[in-house]
């Protein structure tokens, strides 16, 4: 057991901010505490859209200066799909690219021309989306770009930071299986498909394990948590039993179950279904979801037009509005890049013949409405392509805050819904350290846990009937499957 004085330090980074948080378990507990909060705000230069990696790198030395004293270990969470470029000497090749850039439109089909489709699928056991790393990759081999003759080593997000931590290069499992290049069937990097679109195979380093010691930083050892953000989320799931369906909830909103090995079939690849790493090796069966992305660029939006709302706000005015009055399909790929979401969300509803929400409320509970309903289509789904029953729904992530939506999903779903932990991914990359210095034997012993702890909030299905009828309309609005 870990000295009262020790602790863990967690570094998360998530799409929209970040934050270094001190953690500690003393055999019965877990605590923790924000040591470092900072912004993850994107950069655009020349037309591409960039991540601010150096801004990153400098907050986490910062957070781990001022965590550092009692600290027995570091962890590094990130989002997935990014990577970034090093050359010969091990120096970055320009910031990494934002998965928003408008580089990989047009991209699934240039990829499709010389892979097929299924065939990527059956190697990859991937959801097909614009921005997963193969298709940024991909869009470096037309554009014939340079970083590509000079690249030595690509690295996700989260282990740029551990390389500039400890100096060793390596990829983490739950990392790679967000790229869609990476193999389950080969347990590794499937090199034909990189190579048959001509990607150097050379630059892909070694794929580590959740709880590998990677290496150290000023003395403290670097341990590779579920290096995937959702990945260290499901670790904090706070459930005894299986039957169970979970949604990480934030600027995306993931959706899915754990199955023992990737499951490429025929109807997960027609419900376009995704299989991502867990921290045991297993996978996590899921659907990339919008999220709160939307509710996110529409108050940037209300702010540079002189109405700064808060969450809670925004909730209580969307409370108030009349229900159901407009839907949206969340993830329509008119949503994906930053801007006035609001606007967009008008044209979605006048192109589809429904009411334009004008106001704040009304906008925001077009959001919430329509991502409660695309839970349910997805959920649906789930079921279908497992044969498994749910029971519960668990949202964790920032999220789980989120009062009148987590309402609104439990109605949608028909299941009680369990909310929190709130810093589910934090906690999750803290568990993975723990259990790798021995203070935890398994994640399910975590996670028992955490079903014990009083700050969950459980939400029982109201008003189902309507939602049911809701639930009908919604899917003849659905542009995306």
């Amino acid at each position: 057991m870990a000295a009262a004085s020790q602790h863990v330090i967690a570094i998360d980074l998530g799409a929209d901010s970040g934050r270094v948080v001190k953690v500690r378990f003393d055999g019965k507990t877990l605590s923790m505490e924000d040591v470092h909060r900072f912004q993850n705000v994107p950069v655009s230069a020349a037309g591409t859209l960039y991540w601010d990696a150096l801004r990153l790198w400098h907050d986490i030395q910062t957070g781990i200066g001022m965590a550092r004293e009692g600290a027995i270990s570091i962890g590094v969470d990130s989002w997935g799909v990014d990577w970034a470029l090093l050359d010969r000497d091990g120096r970055l090749l320009g910031n990494p690219v934002h998965y928003r850039d408008s580089r990989t439109d047009g991209m699934l089909e240039w990829v499709f021309e010389r892979v097929p489709r299924r065939e990527i699928f059956e190697r990859t056991g991937l959801q097909f989306m614009q921005i997963n790393g193969l298709y940024q990759l991909a869009s470096l081999v037309r554009d014939n770009s340079p970083l590509l003759d000079v690249a030595a080593t690509i690295l996700s997000i989260a282990d740029l930071f551990n390389y500039w931590l400890t100096g060793n290069k390596a990829f983490e499992f739950t990392q790679a299986t967000t790229q869609q290049v990476y193999n389950p069937r080969l347990n590794d990097w499937d090199v034909e498909m990189l190579a048959t679109l001509g990607i150097p195979t050379h630059i892909f380093p070694q794929i580590v394990q959740p709880g590998t010691r990677i290496g150290q930083y000023n003395g403290v050892p670097v341990i590779a948590p579920a290096c995937h953000d959702t990945g260290s989320a499901v670790v904090a799931v706070p459930t005894t039993t299986e039957d169970f369906a979970y949604i990480s909830s934030g600027t995306w909103s993931l959706m899915g179950m754990e199955v023992p090995e990737a499951l490429i079939t025929d109807a997960c690849y027609e419900a376009n279904m995704t299989n991502e790493g867990g921290f045991t090796g297993n996978f996590r069966l899921l659907k990339n979801v919008m999220g709160m992305w939307l509710v996110q660029q529409s108050r940037y939006t209300w702010r540079a037009q002189g109405q700064d709302y808060d969450y809670d706000t925004l909730a209580n005015m969307a409370a108030e509005a009349e229900p159901f009055r407009s839907l949206i399909d969340v993830d329509d790929p008119s949503f994906l890049p930053p801007g006035d979401i609001p606007a967009r969300i008008r044209e979605f509803c006048r192109n589809s013949g429904q009411p334009e929400p004008e106001t704040p409320g009304q906008i925001v509970r077009t959001i919430y409405e329509s991502l409660a309903l695309k839970y349910r289509v997805t959920l649906d789904k789930l079921i279908a392509v497992t044969g498994r029953s749910v029971e519960r729904v668990h949202i964790m992530g920032g999220g789980s805050r989120a009062r009148l939506l987590n309402q609104m999903t439990a109605d949608a779903c028909n299941r009680p819904v369990v909310a929190g932990p709130a810093e589910a991914t934090a906690l999750g990359n803290a568990i993975g350290q723990f259990i790798a210095l021995g203070e935890f034997s398994s994640v399910a012993e975590a996670r028992e846990l955490l079903s014990q702890s009083s700050e969950l909030t459980r939400y029982e299905p109201k008003n189902v009937e309507a939602w049911e009828a809701a639930y009908g309309r919604y899917r003849t609005l659905l542009t995306t499957d």
